[in-house]
């Protein structure tokens, strides 16, 4: 998450507390006179955004311990706060937007990517009304989205595609929870905005319609896991133990979809049925998925983000983004 994708309706009812929803299952018990194994400690940096799901179905599950991890679960409202801890080293593993892992590695902050969670297709997109068509129809028409956020890549990104630059149209910066509202009041002409804002605005007004969807480029809107290099070097096996919990959460999230979803909406302050739209726009890597991606496509993809970022003033310059991605502790 977003990142900037953090739902309006669940700032409102998050709060800045250590997740611990879910009492944590017991390892197996260690064979008579012998000591339990330690767990090894583990902080995870998230935020209330469904596709970092799979954790929250691990902790529920106790796939943390069965993998011989004591994972902390800490929860916060804002891209600025997970960035900030874990920039600080207050984190062992984060969670976050891909183009914001660019930007706090562009800015010194010694991380690797060794995840691809999930990628946005549907749950972000530019919507519009009558009359307005194609990207082109926007030159001149006033844009509501949130600046520096996941809306803005795919704005800025939708407009290079077909030749133009946000000094075609009239900005309108806002957040993007109120960009679908704005748009259904009749003050602005186009939204760049996500789930469950898109359905919402579709909702209210039919003449409101999909314009372009973050599918469009696939892999520019996503998330990812980062980790520090020091954590990497320091403690390899719990690294490798990580994508083995990750690897179980996404086996159980495709056997049991109902309760997986269940379990991330609870987790998020809200219900499945409120956040169907978001789970169908969304789609989730799994280990193998994660194998072919990050030494092939991903590596396109975040090319493409890091030039949108370089664009918008996210980052000054584009590291070597072959430095940041490393997918040896994925496994066979």
């Amino acid at each position: 998450m977003l990142h900037n994708r953090i739902f309006g309706l669940i700032v409102m009812i998050a709060a800045l507390v250590v997740l611990s929803a879910c009492a944590p299952v017991a390892p197996a018990a260690a064979p008579a006179g012998e000591p339990a194994p330690a767990l090894t400690p583990v902080r995870i940096g998230t935020q209330p955004w469904i596709g970092y799901g799979p954790w929250w179905i691990a902790q529920d599950q106790g796939m943390f311990e069965k993998h011989g991890l004591q994972a902390e679960l800490i929860d916060f409202v804002q891209d600025t706060e997970v960035n900030a801890a874990f920039a600080a080293g207050e984190m062992d593993a984060a969670n976050l937007a891909t183009h914001t892992a660019i930007k706090l590695f562009a800015n010194g902050v010694d991380l690797r990517v060794v995840l691809l969670e999930d990628a946005s297709y549907e749950a972000d997109a530019i919507i519009a009304g009558a009359g307005i068509d194609a990207i082109a129809d926007l030159a001149g028409k006033t844009v509501a989205y949130e600046e520096g956020s996941t809306s803005d890549l795919l704005l800025n990104y939708a407009l290079a595609e077909n030749g133009m630059s946000l000094a075609d149209i009239n900005t309108a910066p806002m957040p993007a929870s109120d960009a679908g509202a704005t748009m259904i009041a009749g003050q602005v002409e186009v939204a760049v905005t996500y789930e469950p804002y898109i359905a919402a605005a579709i909702a209210a007004n039919p003449e409101i319609k999909l314009l372009y969807t973050a599918g469009e480029r696939p892999g520019l809107i996503s998330d990812v896991l980062a980790v520090p290099a020091k954590f990497l070097a320091e403690q390899p096996d719990a690294a490798r133990a990580l994508m083995q919990v990750w690897g179980d959460a996404m086996t159980f999230y495709n056997e049991n979809p109902d309760e997986a979803k269940a379990i991330i909406s609870a987790a998020v302050g809200s219900s499945p049925e409120e956040l169907q739209t978001a789970f169908d726009g969304v789609r989730f890597f799994d280990l193998a998925q994660n194998q072919e991606q990050l030494s092939g496509e991903f590596a396109g993809t975040i090319s493409d983000v890091a030039d949108v970022a370089l664009s918008i003033g996210l980052i000054d310059e584009v590291p070597d983004l072959s430095a940041m991605v490393d997918a040896s502790f994925l496994g066979e």
